[in-house]
């Protein structure tokens, strides 16, 4: 998997989604529902309703990329089902896209020194 840079935004939609939806489906989802723009480098997660399954969409520049996952014989721990989306920092999103508890992971909040030594 070709993971986006650990600079790009990466928001999870916390509601099932229609999973025959495929690139263009999923772009208006984005514009119509979560009122965002899907052409900005921002990734967008999508779960199915049996929370084995995922989609990624995102703007690499030139194309939309969409990527499609589904876990063997295990579930992806979503949070709790919503209509609407969070935020999740990259450590979470490699974690959420490798089936384990990204609940767990917390970015380590670094201030860069004042000076060099």
């Amino acid at each position: 998997m070709i993971f986006p840079p650990n600079r790009v935004r990466i928001f999870v939609a916390t509601g099932p989604v229609d999973f025959r939806k495929g690139h263009n489906g999923l772009a208006a989802l984005v514009q119509n529902h979560l009122r965002k723009d899907p052409f900005t480098g921002t990734v967008y997660v999508f779960r199915s309703k049996r929370a084995d399954r995922l989609k990624l969409l995102y703007w690499d520049g030139s194309g939309l990329v969409m990527a499609y996952k589904r876990l063997e014989d295990h579930v992806f721990k979503w949070p709790a089902i919503s209509n609407g989306m969070m935020r999740l920092n990259h450590a979470q999103f490699e974690a959420l896209f490798a089936g384990l508890d990204w609940r767990k992971v917390h970015a380590l909040e670094v201030r860069p020194p004042a000076a060099a030594e």
